[in-house]
Formats: structure tokens, C-alpha cells, sequence
């Protein structure tokens, strides 16, 4: 049975509604670093990561089912060393200030030092529907890619040098504007599924 006028208009308002909704959340991040001055941040502050990660992953057509009654989030830090710890830590508690995560409750896990293949294991055994990866997992991306290309999850990048290399999603500063940045074929394998209206508002790596 086709869809009736009527709900597709109403389909193209929520999408359109979605795409507005990160746009002004865009929007007001970049007029944030406008007023901090040229050369003051070269990459988003994690507590602002967390909040994109959270809106954009609400228009993933498959997270909800991907999710579950809860939504399973886990912080992979490379070592334990501070300077790996601290924005996994920090994306720890920017989280724990949400109440939900696309309207379902969620609660973090941080992982330490974990290879690729460990991650991707722990990720299936706990049913993560989202895989933050902070710093320091740079020589790992690739060996990630691979691992996670069958499963159900959005891998969310701590480094915007990850995206291009296969992580699903990242952030980056350009002329102290945030930009949003998708790995789209990783995304197809992983089963995340953004609309078009918000695709459009993230430089695409195809």
C-alpha cells in the first residue's frame, strides 16, 4: 500500500525538522568559538561532541532498534595514561548530565586499552549502540574499520583524522565553525542510516 499524501508531508516535515534542529545546534556552537578569538580551539570541546553525537544520533533511522530499552554507550580509551583518559572521562560526565539518549535511558562503560578485535567483542557482548573512540586510537582506525563492518553499531570519533580512515561519525573546528563529518559507506555496513536532510549538513567521505 503506497503512503497517502498527507503522511508523506508529514514525513518530509520531520526530516526537514531534524535537519533544522542540528542546524541551529551548529549554528550556535560556531557562534560560541566565533566570540572566543582565532586560533583559541583546533578541535571541539568534548562536552560539545557530546551533545552533536547525541542529537545526530537520534536521526539514525536504525538506533532505536539498535538500542533497545537501553541505550549502551561505550568509552574506549587507548591506555590509561591521562591524556587518553581524560576526554573519555569527560565524555563520562557530559553524558551522565543527559537524561536520555533519543528518548531511552543509557548508561556509559569505559573501556581501557582495548584492541580492535577486544573492542569489537565487548561492543556485542554489552549490545553497544554507540562506540566512542578517544584519542589515541589512531594506528588502531583502520584494524577497527574492519572488525566493526559487521556490526550493528555507530562508532563516533574523539579525532576528526578518524572519519576519513572509517570511523562513522566525527567533529571538526573549520574557521572556528563546527562541521560534522560521516564515513558513509562505513555507515552503510554498520547500519546506520542518517536522512538525507541531516547528510546534508556533514561533509561526506564517500
Amino acid at each position: 500500500m503506497s503512503s497517502s499524501p498527507a503522511l508523506g508531508s508529514v514525513s518530509r516535515w520531520l526530516r526537514a525538522r531534524a535537519a533544522l534542529r542540528i542546524w541551529v545546534a551548529l549554528v550556535l556552537v560556531g557562534m560560541t568559538f566565533s566570540h572566543r578569538g582565532a586560533g583559541q580551539a583546533s578541535q571541539l570541546p568534548v562536552s560539545v561532541q557530546a551533545d552533536l553525537m547525541v542529537k545526530v544520533a537520534g536521526f539514525d533511522r536504525n538506533f532505536r532498534t539498535r538500542a533497545g530499552a537501553k541505550v549502551v554507550v561505550i568509552l574506549a580509551a587507548a591506555s590509561d595514561d591521562a591524556s587518553a583518559m581524560r576526554p573519555i572521562m569527560e565524555m563520562k560526565s557530559a553524558l551522565a548530565r543527559l537524561s536520555t539518549i533519543a528518548d531511552l535511558p543509557h548508561e556509559e562503560h569505559v573501556v581501557t586499552g582495548a584492541s580492535a578485535s577486544s573492542l569489537a567483542t565487548i561492543t556485542r557482548e554489552r549490545r553497544a549502540a554507540i562506540v566512542y573512540l578517544g584519542p589515541g586510537y589512531g594506528p588502531q582506525v583502520g584494524a577497527v574499520r574492519e572488525v566493526f563492518s559487521s556490526i550493528n553499531v555507530l562508532t563516533v570519533a574523539a579525532v576528526p583524522d578518524y572519519v576519513p580512515s572509517g570511523v562513522v561519525l566525527g567533529f571538526d573546528l573549520v574557521s572556528g565553525r563546527p562541521k560534522l563529518l560521516v564515513h558513509v559507506p562505513q555507515a552503510r555496513k554498520q547500519q546506520v542510516s542518517f536522512p538525507g536532510s541531516v547528510l546534508n549538513l556533514m561533509k561526506v567521505y564517500p
